[in-house]
């Protein structure tokens, strides 16, 4: 047991009814718990399909999809702090490839992973949707 308690130790979030939502990616805390299996590859996928960021020129909303792949090395990340971080981008004016490159870079920073894709499907604006796809390594 006290193997299963370490491993889960530093997850403040999942324990918790949480009600408030960040304001900002900056001030979202992605979470994580040691991989069980680090030394095999196998991917992990978060589907994100109803993501919402704002445009920084026009303030308009802007939906997509985010889909979220990885082989964790040494630590996995916990799904509810990964939702509150995707809720904090609601209120961010970013650009669709800011995004897409800002939720790889936090996530390599967070669990440092073998691999990583991020790809961002963004609902048409004007008639143009846009897909972005960022890579780690």
């Amino acid at each position: 047991m006290a193997t299963k308690k370490n491993t889960h130790k530093g997850l403040t979030l999942l324990k918790k009814n949480e009600k408030k939502y960040p304001t900002s990616p900056n001030k979202a805390k992605l979470e994580t718990f040691k991989n069980s299996h680090p030394k095999r590859d196998y991917w992990i996928e978060f589907d994100c399909p109803e993501f919402t960021s704002i445009c920084p020129i026009t303030g308009q909303p802007d939906f997509g999809y985010i889909s979220i792949q990885y082989i964790p090395d040494k630590l996995c990340l916990e799904s509810k702090s990964l939702k509150l971080y995707m809720f904090a981008f609601r209120n961010h004016g970013a650009f669709h490839e800011e995004v897409v490159n800002r939720i790889l870079d936090d996530l390599v920073k967070a669990i440092s992973p073998r691999e990583a894709i991020v790809l961002g499907e963004f609902n048409p604006r004007g008639g143009i949707s846009i897909n972005v796809e960022a890579t780690h390594p």
